[in-house]
């Protein structure tokens, strides 16, 4: 019988903790300093990288190329046109790694990876979709 009462009272208290809500703020100057809308989202472009086609190049060739790459990533970054980059574990997909751009069409997405080296050189292969997050990505605040 105690372990009964026992199970019970914790159950009851389980159910009490995890039934409260807890406030979450909204910054809505620092939303607006982010081009969030009303709900603190906004629009990126998600890209997935995969392998690409060339599996001729170089060694040496491939190095400069993601020497390129890298480059690229840091110069979007400091625009602001990247909200995130980041490479896959080996993976039998093919996915190679993705980038969040903080643009809010895939064309102007289109523009940016156009930019990378390895893309160009069909070393990587950009797949591009319309995403919605929170606009605090690109922000130093939990709550936008």
């Amino acid at each position: 019988m105690k372990n009964s009462l026992f199970i019970f009272a914790f159950f009851l208290i389980s159910a009490i903790g995890f039934s409260q809500k807890t406030e979450v703020k909204y910054d809505e100057k620092l939303a607006k300093s982010l081009n969030a809308d009303e709900y603190g989202m906004k629009k990126y472009v998600f890209c997935l990288l995969k392998s690409g086609s060339n599996t001729t190049a170089s060694k040496e060739e491939t190095q400069k190329l993601f020497e390129g790459h890298m480059a690229n990533i840091n110069k979007l970054a400091k625009e602001g046109k990247l909200a995130v980059a980041g490479p896959f574990m080996k993976n039998d997909r093919n996915y190679r790694g993705i980038y969040i751009f903080n643009v809010e069409t895939i064309e102007e997405a289109k523009a940016l990876v156009a930019t990378d080296p390895a893309i160009k050189a069909n070393l990587l292969e950009a797949e591009l979709t319309p995403w919605y997050c929170s606009a605090s990505i690109t922000g130093n605040s939990e709550n936008a």
